[in-house]
């Protein structure tokens, strides 16, 4: 489960080719039955995981989604939507889990 209220609070303002695109994730991991990162892997290859956390790439690596998983629970929690530049400033890394 994901909450789409949260995607579309962090799609406000963004262009529409990330807008879509980020969209066409969630149509994935929606109907995604993931356990375990490499199930993660087998619907996209280019996700990482960072410590807990599951970094989607975005308009061709352009933007980073950041995910909390729970996959004990089948539930994502979408915590931002970064640039590259800001995700390269790491900052990120120390506010969630």
């Amino acid at each position: 489960m994901i909450s789409k209220h949260g995607l579309v609070k962090l799609l406000k303002g963004k262009s529409r080719d990330v807008q879509s695109e980020v969209l066409a994730w969630y149509r994935v991991a929606r109907k995604a039955d993931w356990a375990s990162f490499a199930d993660v892997r087998s619907h996209f290859s280019d996700a990482d995981l960072v410590g807990e956390l599951l970094v989607f790439n975005i308009r061709q690596n352009r933007y980073r989604l950041v995910v909390f998983p729970v996959f004990s629970r089948a539930r994502l929690y979408v915590k931002a939507l970064l640039s590259h530049k800001e995700y390269d400033r790491e900052a990120w890394k120390t506010k969630w889990p």
